[in-house]
Order: structure tokens, then sequence, then C-alpha cells
């Protein structure tokens, strides 16, 4: 049976805007564990044993270009021993170390990204590793064989190159049908920025961008998607803009759902 590790990254050294993603894992944490609900998925997949999740901390943030190093050697060791990894950042720039460890594994592997901007910026304010460019690393480099984005609602003209440049699969929310259905044939990983959620269901975030998904409609297209799930991070919730305590239980309830389906293998 499949085992998953949850590992917080508390980084967010390459946010553009205004920090605090960093403060996220431990808000995560107490919200997945927390009495006003129980750890039970909508399919029915119980969570609550002591051996479904190996949590194995944060990594904490170290000075500038050692950390890409950590976070990917850190997920690759959950992953050679066997653990499907859930990573709770941190800003988005996460996402590429920890897709180089996942590809030194999966040699065909393909990226689910729900967001409301692509991040695909060759540099954003002068910054390669920016949290808005971890795609266009990713991309560049072949490190998976497709990258499909659902939520999209900000595209500049020279995203929309980096689209066509790369072959990426970006459902823009303005065309987002009911019907859509997400297929893949080779092992998936999900990448999920909780700015994908219109502010209304998730405003703790740095950049709101109102006309996004709801929550209902995340979760329908994670309980709904064919594919073998492999790996996942929630990012770019930041506690800082959470007054009311909203968003940490939204991104429990998605990570919830994004084990279960894990778990199905």
């Amino acid at each position: 049976m499949t085992k998953l590790a949850l590992i917080g990254i508390r980084y967010d050294e390459n946010s553009s805007f205004t920090k605090g993603a960093a403060d996220a894992p431990p808000q995560i944490r107490a919200a997945l564990r927390s009495e006003a609900w129980n750890l039970t998925s909508e399919d029915g997949t119980d969570l609550s044993d002591d051996s479904t999740f190996f949590d194995a901390g944060d990594i904490q943030p170290v000075a500038g270009s050692e950390m890409p190093a950590l976070i990917e050697n850190s997920i690759h060791t959950l992953l050679a021993d066997g653990l499907s990894p859930i990573s709770l950042g941190g800003d988005h720039s996460i996402t590429y170390p920890i897709v180089r460890a996942f590809a030194r594994k999966f040699n065909n592997l393909s990226v689910l990204h729900f967001d409301a901007h692509p991040d695909l910026y060759d540099s954003y304010q002068g910054n390669r590793n920016s949290h808005a460019s971890p795609f266009a690393r990713i991309m560049e480099q072949k490190l998976v064989k497709r990258l499909v984005q659902v939520g999209i609602r900000t595209f500049t003209s020279h995203q929309r190159e980096q689209v066509k440049r790369f072959g990426v699969e970006s459902i823009e929310m303005r065309h987002l049908r009911s019907d859509l259905k997400l297929e893949f044939d080779s092992p998936v990983y999900i990448s999920f920025d909780v700015d994908a959620l219109d502010p209304a269901f998730a405003p703790g975030v740095s950049h709101r961008e109102p006309g996004g998904l709801s929550t209902r409609q995340v979760i329908e297209l994670i309980q709904q998607l064919k594919g073998q799930v492999v790996g996942a991070d929630i990012v770019e919730f930041n506690p800082r803009m959470d007054p009311l305590h909203i968003t940490g239980t939204v991104c429990a309830k998605i990570l919830k759902e994004i084990a279960a389906r894990m778990l199905k293998g």
C-alpha cells in the first residue's frame, strides 16, 4: 500500500510581492488535524491511521543557491525510501526542485498545475528562480512530458509565447467547461497553487485574482482525474492574509482529497 509523506518547505524568498507563504506548513498541518472535522475523504478513504502519513517535518530555509538542492535531495530521499511525498509550501518556486527529484524517478512524468497564473516567465523582476518562473525551468529542461494547467486567468503576451514554445496545455478559466475530464497515461504530479481558487473561497494568498475556481470544482477535478497520482504540492497559502483562518482549512480539505486520490494508485 502507498504510504504518503508530508513535508513542509518553509521558503518564500522568491515571492515577488509579499512574504508570508513560509508560515503555511504548520497552519495546514493544524487544520488537517483539527477536531472540527475528521480525517475521512469524501470517497470514504480513512486517513486517520498513524501509518497513512509519515511526517518528515519541515525544511527550514538556508542561504541562497543551496536551497533548491536541499529541497531536491530531501524529496529524492523520500522517494528512494518508497514514500509518496506531498509538499506543503512555501512559494511556488519550490515546485521546480521538487519536480527535478520526481523526474529522477519517473522518466515520463506529467504535471497537473492548478493556478491563476501560468508561472512561465523566463525571468521575473530579474529573478530566473522567481515563483513566477518554475514551469519555465521545468519545461526548458524537459523534466516532464506534459504540463496541463487549469484555472489560468492572467496571461501576458510573453507567457502566451512560452505556452506555444513549450507545448503547454493551458485551460484558461474563461474557457473552462463543466464537463472537463483530465486524463493522463503516465504518472502525474499535482501542483496546487491556492490562488487557483477564487479569493471568495481562499482569501489567504499574496496575489488575489478574482474569477477563479470554486473549492467544489477543484475537488471534483481531483476526484475524477484519470491517471496515477504519484505526488503533489500545495503552495502560495499566505497565513498573514488569512485573518479568519478560512484558507488553511481549504488547504487541508484539498490535501485530504489529493491524499485519497494518491492512495487509490
